[in-house]
C-alpha cells in the first residue's frame, strides 16, 4: 500500500488563506499511524481530503494524492451521529460485512458496548456514541480508517484495549490516528505526522513512534523521547 501528499496545498473558497501549503508525506506501511498536531493546523481538513470528502472543494486544492492501493478510505470522527431511534445492535448489524458472531461479540465486548447493546443510539453517553461509531466503521470494509478524535471522551483503558484489538485484529489495513494525546500517540503508532503552521508557512515532519501493542512494557525513557520530539516539532 502507498498513500502519498505531493506539494498538498489547500484553501476554503473565498479565502486567500491557505490552511495549510506544501505538505508532502508518504504513509508506506500498514498499522497504527497518527497525525498530530494543535487545534486548527488542519488537521480534519487535511485527513478529509485524504478520504476524498466530496463536501470539499476542489477549486482549493493544489499538488496532489496518490492513493494506490488504497481504493477504499473510510473517515471516523467524534461529532458524528446516528439516527436516535434505532439500537446500537441494530445499527452495527446494518452494516455491509458483519463478521462471525464470535467476532462480533469480541468487537462488542471490547469496545464496552455490552451493556447498551439494545439501547437507542440517543440514550447513550457521548463516549458510547463514539465507540459505536468506531465500531460501525470497523464492521465495513475498507484498506484506510482514520480516526478523527473516534475516542474522544472515552476512558483511558478502554481506548488502550481497543487500540490494543485494532493492531491485532487489523494488522492488515492501514489507520490514521489524530488524538491530542501525546502519550497515546507516541506509545501505539508507528508513523507520526506531525503538522504545524507559522504565519508564512506549514511544516510537517515525519518522526518515529514506539508502536507497541497494549500490553507490552513501556520504556519511560524511550517514550518520553518520543514525546519530546513530537513537542519540538509541533
Amino acid at each position: 500500500m502507498n498513500l502519498e501528499c505531493r506539494n498538498l496545498s489547500f484553501k476554503y473558497p473565498g479565502s486567500d488563506r491557505f490552511v495549510f501549503r506544501g505538505l508532502s508525506f508518504v504513509l508506506s506501511t500498514t498499522g497504527f499511524h497518527a497525525l498530530f498536531g494543535s487545534s486548527g493546523v488542519g488537521k480534519s481538513t487535511l485527513a478529509r481530503l485524504l478520504a476524498g470528502k466530496p463536501a470539499l472543494d476542489t477549486n482549493g486544492i493544489g499538488g496532489g494524492i496518490e492513493r494506490g492501493r488504497l481504493q477504499t478510505i473510510l473517515y471516523s470522527h467524534n461529532l458524528e451521529r446516528l439516527p436516535g431511534w434505532t439500537t446500537v445492535r441494530q445499527h452495527l448489524q446494518a452494516v455491509g460485512s458483519t463478521p462471525a458472531p464470535s467476532g462480533f461479540e469480541r468487537l462488542i465486548e471490547t469496545f464496552g458496548l455490552t451493556e447498551c447493546i439494545d439501547a437507542r443510539f440517543n440514550q447513550l453517553s457521548l463516549g458510547q456514541q463514539n465507540r459505536t461509531n468506531l465500531a460501525r466503521y470497523l464492521l465495513q470494509d475498507f484498506d484506510m480508517l482514520i480516526m478523527d478524535e473516534s475516542l474522544a471522551n472515552v476512558d483511558e483503558q478502554t481506548r488502550r484495549n481497543i487500540i490494543g484489538m485494532i493492531k491485532h485484529d487489523f494488522a492488515d489495513k492501514c489507520f490514521l490516528y489524530i488524538s491530542h494525546s501525546i502519550a497515546e500517540i507516541a506509545r501505539f503508532c508507528r508513523q507520526i505526522l506531525v503538522l504545524s503552521r507559522s504565519s508564512r508557512r506549514s511544516r510537517l515532519i515525519d518522526l518515529q513512534g514506539q508502536d507497541q501493542n497494549a500490553h507490552a512494557d513501556v520504556d519511560p525513557g524511550a517514550l518520553e523521547k518520543t514525546m519530546l520530539e513530537m513537542v519540538r516539532a509541533s
